[in-house]
């Protein structure tokens, strides 16, 4: 009679698959994360790298480790599926970047540093949902920012034709007439510009007001009315689901029951 011996790797991969989806590991990533945010915000200020640099810099390394022991676990426990998630791909090249090294021409990732406090995303399930939806208006937003930049450059090319002499520094070509209109439709300071153009064209506040109400009211908030409606898309499918999951124990919950019964009703005497 042979006997076989059990391979152990089973069992000790179910067990680091339980810790690391586990809510407190990811209540501990999350705490890491907020501290790693406070720290790369505190070497920002030269006073206090003067005084506690070495405490910042050592506790950024650890944030680091932390997170490439958990990377290596993810690995270990989910294989060829680990790339199959759009999150832990997301997750292992934010970890990626800031393993790079920041010496020479890499000194610019140092700065990159700061996108792990991004990864709050991939662990909060209600900032994956406000991103998913996002996501999910991508297409309807494309047509709106196709429309939105047809309606900039018609407007920037007329802009400069008619206001290019008057107000050469907003007009005077066709990029800062994009640049100005741009800042006008965003509502910020139009008012001084429009003024100063007015100052020698009257009648120029007639194509401030049209170019607002194409630009400002119509188009940019139809760009915002495609994002919220993706956002109570998105609510909806969640809460369809809580409610689909929610019927789902309850049936369960139903044949326990009844196969409960029907044990009493066969242990019942004739």
């Amino acid at each position: 009679m042979s006997s076989r011996v059990s391979d152990p790797m089973p069992s000790s991969r179910e067990r680091v698959r339980s810790l690391i989806e586990s809510g407190g590991f990811e209540r501990i990533i999350t705490t890491l994360i907020a501290v790693n945010a406070v720290t790369l915000g505190l070497e920002t200020s030269p006073g206090v790298v003067a005084r506690m640099g070495a405490l910042l810099h050592a506790t950024d390394q650890l944030v680091l480790a932390v997170f490439v022991v958990e990377l290596l676990l993810r690995f270990f426990v989910y294989r060829g599926r680990f790339f199959g998630d759009a999150w832990r791909v997301f997750d292992f090249l934010i970890v990626g970047i800031a393993l790079m090294p920041a010496t020479g021409a890499f000194a610019v990732l140092r700065a990159l540093r700061i996108l792990r406090v991004l990864r709050l995303v991939s662990l909060v399930p209600s900032m994956r949902g406000v991103v998913g939806a996002l996501l999910s208006a991508l297409p309807g937003m494309a047509s709106i920012i196709g429309l939105m930049a047809l309606v900039l450059y018609v407007s920037a090319v007329m802009a400069t034709k008619l206001f290019g002499d008057i107000a050469h520094e907003y007009f005077g070509n066709l990029g800062a007439s994009l640049f100005t209109l741009f800042q006008v439709m965003t509502v910020e300071g139009w008012p001084d510009i429009a003024r100063q153009v007015m100052a020698k064209s009257p009648y120029a506040w007639m194509f401030f007001v049209v170019y607002l109400l194409i630009a400002t009211f119509m188009v940019l908030n139809l760009f915002i009315a495609v994002v919220v409606n993706a956002m109570q898309l998105q609510v909806t499918e969640d809460l369809k689901g809580e409610g689909e999951a929610q019927t789902l124990l309850i049936l369960d919950e139903v044949r326990r029951l009844r196969r409960e019964v029907e044990a009493l009703r066969g242990q019942a005497p004739s």
